[in-house]
């Protein structure tokens, strides 16, 4: 037991925690909270539990005393011996309050299970602020912890009756009713989804019962919850008098399901906006989508992503902040209700000059910050000392001041490269403060950047609160990296390995892998204040959104990492990783490392890329080092040197085709086996796919089987206890920033640990049917999808569902064979049954979410599909300067106003049995979202007092009392 010195003196209750849970050797629990006693979240001063067996279950246990006015947040930890925490439990904190009147000496066991993500689903403003918002009738009935004192059989319920329907608990004892409704307990509602009932139990003999609960809606009209029969189990002993609290987790109905369309802001179109989508026009979309029976509208990354000042800027998932808003999406005739008529004239010639079939980028953000200029040189002392913007600037000065600065100086310097910024190379708050000063000569251009980034807040938050009041919810998308020339590399250089690359390896994507040019994180250094940045970051995100999209969240497990100097992204490694090391290749034999991990270049490897060509680019590129034998010179051995010689080479006519050139210098480059860590030359790691180089195939057997071994070892079994201990270090710090629903595309080249993580921690994973997880599918099986995940036809991260289906002939014969089971020629182009084939399937799928692109639901329509289907792709994930500019053709207020289309999404919607805003779905669904989490447990002694709660959504903070 806990030591008592802390309430010497003090009428002491005994608590004793109990939960089950197997550990591995080595490993144990500590239960730690916010007061001293449980270590003050100190979990090395946390209390140490006890391991028990109770027949087959593994239980741990520990008993402290506190007084009976005593109140703490708790939450359990797998520990190792040295107290290091292994892995924490997700969701809120648990409570632990007391029951009133309780005596001296009384026992309270809290009978706990371990939580994990899904439990906490409900809890999240998705469903909380949107989905189950005020519709409801429930009323709160008796707070959870109002337990009475008093031994009346009669006085083990109050219940004010105001719902639609009630929860009762009926089981095999006489106490339950034995199996009859109207003789059970009926639960009282507590709130936050949670439904309770105390009773009072005297057991004379060991007593065994099984039971379930029920909804009850009026006589005839109840369900019982589905799945085996609960356990209750009572032993009779000596003891006295005892309060178990045990909690049932969720009432097991049909899950909850729900659709959503999918949407870059860039590409919506609407009669008001000025050549691009604006926040504002989301009111417009969340109108359609509820008529189309989405409760979800998912958009692609926000923040402004201004470096370069052209069309490269496009490209949404290279942030120039994390925090601020971009600009392309403001609605300049929104900032003042007295614009003058000349600049209203300016605006309307505008929206017809950019009223194009695609985004034109750099006239855009031109036009719209040349009139927002114009504005804000008539109101800003009207608009910058008013209490709205004064509320603004404090709560988000953080990171606003250094992005303003930011604009200033990349303005002033012409370059976003801060390295050349001079004696503001190096950011401190003593420049910043100066740079931001009201008595600078420059004022006016930062106030100018605070005064944008004021009004893309007011306009997005228009927009995200009419959503959350129609039942809409708004995801979010969260970007992997930032680009390496952002505020956020000048304010926090140490929490980036800015002599890196972010990519990923090859896969359905590019079989040459990916480089977005983004440095990689110093996980190291974030750690220290425990993610301050990532969870800043979140708490931002959360002002607008309710649920987000983790892109690449295999990044979080492990990153592909390459060096700065490298343009593609195929001779890279993971971080973190365990390496090979030269002591183990020696011991296997393996020596010769300059062979394996420098570019091996025969003469007849040149003769064969470049033909007559070969001396003129061997002489330019390479040196001969040994007869026939040829290495890179020093100012052409990484690709970024190869490239920019390239473009520099006078004769251009000694180059039969530059991009050809180019390609076959970078294959000669990564013709290597072995690629040596340059912070530590003892160590290597296998090129990705070495078996398919020349350097590979022309050694002897023996190395090819060494090498060929360690190669499966390295990608796919060594590091997959550290990716997964990296997972559980990072992610939650992310998860527990907000409370948004959270997300994660789990695309690519998936290790084995990344479900297991995802679905402890409540990840909600994605499934693309082109891009199956199993390997011996070529399409995926959306009625075999599992509950927590989103499932889609296409994403922006490949060719639409028409452009998918249109663009391989003998591909689509396969999918028509092998998924709708036909053997008659499919037809050439995706034609609306097509369409309504594959999204039907995607929509009746098991998954939480069916989301779909605008583009895929178009196709539903032949009217739509006049424009090529080639031109509805987003992004081109092998082009790294893609023009990201997709405009959908057609305006929402048209949409609005078919209502054929609109009928035909809304009878998929419907009849997959999915909730849709405004259904009877949705005003059951409060007890109908289930998720995984299995509640076994209750010990009770003779006389004890049985706390049974229960709710129809995964827990919160259920096991307490008070």
């Amino acid at each position: 037991m806990a030591s008592l010195g802390l309430f010497s003196g003090t009428k002491c209750v005994n608590v004793r925690f109990r939960l089950p849970y197997y550990t591995q050797w080595g490993q144990s629990l500590v239960v730690c909270g916010s007061e001293p006693v449980l270590g003050a979240w100190n979990v090395k001063k946390g209390l140490l539990l006890s391991p028990v067996h109770e027949g087959d279950e593994l239980l741990w246990c520990g008993t402290i005393a506190i007084p009976k006015d005593f109140e703490s947040e708790y939450n359990y930890y797998v520990v190792d011996d040295n107290r290091n925490v292994l892995r924490s439990e997700m969701g809120k904190k648990r409570k632990l309050l007391l029951p009133e009147g309780i005596q001296d000496g009384i026992l309270v066991e809290l009978h706990d299970l371990w939580l994990i993500g899904a439990d906490a689903l409900s809890f999240t403003s998705a469903f909380k602020d949107v989905i189950f918002r005020t519709r409801s009738t429930l009323k709160v009935e008796r707070h959870l912890g109002l337990i009475k004192n008093r031994l009346d059989n009669e006085d083990y319920i109050l219940l004010i009756d105001v719902s639609s329907y009630q929860i009762y608990v009926i089981g095999s004892s006489f106490k339950l009713g034995q199996w009859k409704i109207d003789s059970g307990l009926k639960l009282s509602y507590s709130g936050q989804s949670i439904w309770h009932v105390d009773c009072f139990l005297f057991v004379f003999l060991n007593n065994y019962s099984t039971y379930k609960y029920c909804k009850y809606r009026d006589a005839g009209n109840f369900s019982l919850e589905t799945g085996a029969t609960r356990d209750l189990s009572l032993e009779s002993s000596n003891a006295k008098l005892r309060y178990v609290v045990r909690s049932d987790g969720m009432m097991r109905e049909t899950p909850w399901r729900g659709a959503g369309v999918a949407i870059p802001m860039f590409s919506i179109r609407s009669e008001t906006d000025l050549g691009v989508g604006e926040f504002l026009d989301l009111k417009l979309l969340v109108d359609w989508a509820v008529e189309s029976g989405f409760h979800l509208i998912q958009l692609l990354p926000i923040n402004d992503t201004s470096v370069h000042g052209m069309w490269w800027d496009s490209y949404p998932y290279s942030s120039l902040s994390v925090c601020a808003l971009h600009p392309l999406y403001l609605r300049v005739h929104a900032l003042s209700e007295n614009i003058p008529q000349d600049i209203k004239v300016e605006i309307e010639k505008a929206k017809e000059q950019l009223d194009g079939k695609v985004v034109d980028y750099e006239a855009t953000m031109a036009t719209k910050l040349a009139i927002a200029k114009k504005v804000f040189a008539q109101e800003k002392e009207l608009i910058l000392n008013s209490s709205s913007f004064q509320e603004f600037l404090s709560e988000n000065e953080d990171w606003l001041k250094p992005y303003a600065a930011f604009c200033f100086l990349r303005d002033f310097f012409e370059t976003s490269d801060h390295s050349q910024w001079g004696r503001f190379s190096y950011f401190s708050k003593e420049k910043l403060e100066k740079l931001v000063s009201k008595d600078s000569l420059h004022y006016d251009v930062i106030s100018f950047h605070y005064y944008i980034q004021y009004h893309l807040h007011l306009q997005l938050s228009e927009a995200a609160d009419y959503a959350r009041e129609q039942g809409v919810i708004l995801k979010g998308d969260l970007p992997i990296g930032v680009d390496r020339n952002s505020v956020d590399t000048w304010v926090y250089p140490d929490l980036f390995r800015m002599n890196t690359s972010t990519g990923a390896p090859p896969d359905y994507f590019d079989k040459n892998g990916q480089n977005w040019g983004f440095p990689t994180y110093n996980w190291e250094e974030m750690s220290k204040d425990n993610y301050a940045w990532w969870r800043a970051r979140l708490t931002q995100m959360a002002k607008y959104f309710t649920a987000y999209r983790i892109d690449h969240i295999l990044g979080f497990f492990r990153i592909w990492e390459l060096p700065e100097h490298a343009v593609t992204g195929l001779v890279g490694k993971f971080r973190p990783s365990i390496p090979l090391s030269q002591e183990e290749l020696e011991r296997e034999g393996v020596w010769d490392f300059d062979r394996l991990s420098k570019p091996y270049i025969q003469q007849q490897f040149l003769q064969d890329k470049f033909g007559v060509s070969w001396p003129v680019i061997a002489s330019t590129f390479m040196n001969e080092y040994q007869k026939n034998q040829y290495e890179f010179k020093d100012d052409s051995n990484t690709e970024k040197k190869i490239a920019s010689k390239l473009r520099s080479l006078s004769d251009k006519s000694l180059l039969e085709n530059e991009n050809k050139t180019r390609i076959d210098l970078f294959d000669l480059l990564r013709n290597v086996v072995l690629i040596r860590d340059p912070e530590d030359p003892g160590k290597f790691y296998p090129r990705f796919n070495l078996e398919d180089t020349s350097s590979f195939q022309d050694l002897d057997e023996h190395s090819k089987n060494v090498l060929k071994k360690l190669y499966y070892d390295y990608y796919f079994h060594r590091q997959e206890n550290l990716w997964r201990q990296n997972a559980l270090k990072t992610l939650p710090a992310l998860l527990n920033s907000s409370d948004m629903l959270a997300c994660g595309e789990d695309l690519g080249l998936i290790p084995s640990c990344v479900h297991p993580v995802m679905q402890e921690l409540g990840l909600i994973g994605l499934r693309i049917q082109r891009m199956p997880n199993e390997p011996d599918l070529e399409f995926g099986i959306p009625s075999q999808y599992d509950y927590m995940t989103v499932c889609a036809p296409s994403c922006h991260d490949c060719s639409t569902m028409r452009a998918w289906w249109e663009e391989d002939e003998e591909r689509r014969r396969r999918y028509f064979k092998t998924v709708v089971s036909s053997d008659m020629l499919p037809p050439d182009r995706c034609v609306p049954e097509i369409a309504h084939f594959i999204i039907k399937q995607h929509v009746d799928a098991p998954s939480m979410w069916a989301i779909f692109p605008l583009q895929d639901l178009l196709a539903l329509k032949e009217k739509y599909t006049t424009r090529p289907a080639a031109e509805e792709t987003i992004n081109d994930p092998t082009n790294p300067k893609h023009y990201w500019r997709f405009r959908v053709h057609v305006t929402l207020e048209s949409l609005i106003k078919d209502d054929e289309l609109i009928t035909t999404i809304k009878d998929l919607v419907r009849g997959s049995g999915r909730s849709y805003p405004g259904g009877h779905t949705e005003i059951q669904a409060k007890q109908e979202l289930s998720f995984s989490s299995t509640q076994k447990q209750l010990v009770a002694n003779e006389k004890e007092k049985i706390s049974v709660i229960s709710q129809g959504t995964p827990q919160k903070d259920l096991l307490a009392v008070r």
